[in-house]
């Protein structure tokens, strides 16, 4: 029993210490723009990632990886809400991929076998995610109607995305 409780006490340790750095990081960046960095969008276009928000719409930016499984379960459960959440809330979702460049060729066909239906962008050189300062995906930032940064989440877990909604229907509000 004492090497049980020993166990558990190491382990929740761990968890609040990994919860505390995620908390930390979180709020790195609320209030924030995003930075002004280009990115590519599927036909190979270079895009300013700052104009894609501040236009009256709430934005999620979901970073994401073809090789990440909890980040393409995300976009799949964020793809099932997005035309409710788009035509109730004005959202806009756009999913930036952090593929290298080697690993970018995959990204289209994950995306097409998906059928996310939301902005895809590339990052294959993760300028803008060096920027923004995070370590890993899935990681996301909702960022209001103004264009600030208002809420960053990292990791994912089955019902994120009403939590998401939640802070959603805040920022509608106002």
């Amino acid at each position: 029993m004492k090497m049980f409780v020993c166990n558990f006490q190491k382990k929740l340790l761990a968890l609040l210490i990994v919860f505390s750095f995620s908390m930390n990081q979180s709020f790195a960046q609320n209030g924030k723009k995003l930075p002004s960095i280009n990115v590519t969008n599927m036909n190979g276009e270079k895009v300013d990632i700052s104009t894609l928000v501040g236009k009256g719409n709430i934005v999620i930016i979901n970073f994401w990886a073809t090789w990440c499984v909890p980040c393409k379960k995300e976009l799949n459960n964020l793809s099932e809400m997005y035309q409710e959440w788009k035509e109730k809330y004005k959202v806009e979702i756009v999913a930036v991929s952090i593929d290298d460049a080697k690993n970018s060729s995959k990204v289209k066909t994950t995306v097409d076998g998906s059928g996310w239906p939301f902005t895809i962008m590339l990052d294959p050189n993760q300028d803008l995610m060096h920027a923004l300062n995070f370590q890993a995906p899935p990681y996301s930032l909702i960022i209001d109607k103004d264009g600030n940064i208002v809420e960053t989440h990292t990791g994912y877990v089955d019902g994120d995305e009403f939590l998401m909604e939640e802070k959603i229907k805040e920022l509608f509000a106002k």
